[in-house]
């Protein structure tokens, strides 16, 4: 079977076969009825997934200062941490992509899932920094794989004229996640000893195993991407997106993620410990700034999946690439006292570096045929966030001499370079998924 991306056309989908003919799509929940019984129990099982993926790696940036407090560690060591956990990622994330090409979405969902809760788990119980870090590492196998392959179940189910807001919303249980986990750092910090609330708040990563159960009993794959695969004999191939017809697009894929993950990932490892160390906010005072951030993130995610399917993938990623640098610009740079300015500002950091990631999960799905789908989508969102791993660990070694704050600028330079690579990406918006 060839492995050339499928024309791109704006032909309605198919009827779903669980669903008969396709009910009415429009109003402000149509997208979430088209998709029909089925797509909705999918889209549960790889929401819950995310928020959870996204809860379970918040419980390190939030804990960071306490933990370089515990182990002594300065802020290259800490920035470590994120690195590891990225960069791992990328192998956890191109695993899952092939394992959920070869024997289903659901499948693959459920073991990325049980991987990032047994592994966070276990960093409660790490004695040391060492120990710490590779549990943190292994935790990252799953957390790599979860995104890539929740994206890819959901927009299998997903019409054309809907997907990116389908995948939109998928993504904002990111905000939920995030948010969950601030909620809870919040209260442990404020009742229990730094010394004690680190681990903690890691153990509270066991959650995600009651997801699992609900997953096993009421997801399944979409048949008709499903029979495709089982036609094909590239399915779940390496090889197959480095062929000619798709070699241009991985690359550039990749640059893609690169730029966006590098950027987004500087702000979510850091703000904390800037608004912590640099601003001199409390615990308590962080989490309120927190609030604003994650809300505007949420929003962001809605938002920036309207528009995607409005604008087109390509343009909606370029406006909030431009937008997410100059907000970061404006955020570190807020003069010492202005802290009620750093607050009204949280909101739009967080719209603007959010909204920018809607358009993945559609993008990406629509780049592969079926056969290779999981394994593109895997390979490429997870490559680039290895390599953007970097940003965070170079904003850890910059800011003894530059200070969190303005090491953070550092993160603008990746939007940068998502904007150029575009330029070698097609736009995919109406592109039906075979």
């Amino acid at each position: 079977m060839s492995t050339t991306p499928p024309p791109q056309t704006a032909v309605p989908a198919d009827p779903r076969p669980d669903q008969g003919e396709l009910p009415d799509d429009s109003g402000a929940f149509g997208w979430l009825r088209a998709l029909g019984p089925r797509g909705r129990r999918a889209f549960a099982g790889a929401f819950g997934g995310y928020a959870l993926d996204s809860y379970d790696y918040f419980t390190l940036p939030l804990s960071m200062v306490a933990l370089a407090a515990y182990f002594g560690l300065d802020s290259g060591q800490t920035g470590l941490f994120t690195t590891v956990t990225l960069v791992v990622s990328a192998v956890g994330g191109a695993i899952a992509g092939v394992v959920a090409d070869r024997i289903g979405r659901v499948k693959a969902l459920m073991i990325t899932v049980v991987t990032y809760a047994v592994f966070t788990v276990a960093c409660g119980f790490a004695p040391n920094y060492e120990t710490l870090l590779v549990f943190r590492a292994l935790q990252g196998l799953g957390f790599g794989g979860e995104w890539a392959v929740g994206a890819i179940l959901v927009a299998e189910y997903a019409t054309a004229k809907n997907r990116g807001r389908t995948l939109g919303a998928i993504q904002s249980s990111w905000a939920v996640g995030w948010g969950l986990a601030v909620i809870v750092y919040t209260v442990v910090f404020q009742f229990l000893d730094d010394d004690v609330a680190w681990r903690v708040m890691f153990w509270t990563g066991a959650l995600p195993a009651l997801l699992v159960i609900y997953v096993r009993r009421n997801v399944h794959d979409a048949p008709e991407a499903a029979e495709e695969r089982r036609k094909s004999a590239d399915k779940g191939s390496f090889t197959a997106i480095f062929k000619p017809g798709l070699l241009r697009t991985t690359c550039f894929a990749v640059l893609l993620s690169t730029g966006v993950q590098g950027g987004y990932y500087t702000l979510a490892t850091w703000v904390p410990t800037y608004l912590k160390s640099d601003r001199g906010l409390t615990v308590v005072g962080t989490g309120g700034y927190l609030t604003f951030l994650i809300s505007g993130a949420f929003i962001g995610y809605l938002t920036g999946g309207y528009l995607t399917d409005k604008l087109g993938r390509k343009r909606n990623i370029t406006l909030f690439a431009f937008l997410s640098a100059a907000s970061i610009l404006a955020y570190t740079n807020i003069p010492d006292g202005a802290n009620g300015l750093l607050l009204v500002l949280g909101f739009p950091l967080g719209f603007c570096m959010s909204a920018i990631f809607s358009g993945f999960g559609s993008f990406l799905s629509e780049l592969y045929p079926a056969a290779v789908r999981g394994t593109g989508q895997g390979f490429t969102y997870n490559t680039g966030r290895a390599i953007g791993a970097v940003f965070p660990t170079m904003v850890g070694f910059l800011a003894d001499s530059w200070g969190v704050g303005g090491a953070l600028v550092f993160g603008a330079i990746g939007y940068g370079l998502a904007v150029l690579a575009l330029l070698g990406l097609p736009e995919t918006r109406g592109r039906e998924l075979l």
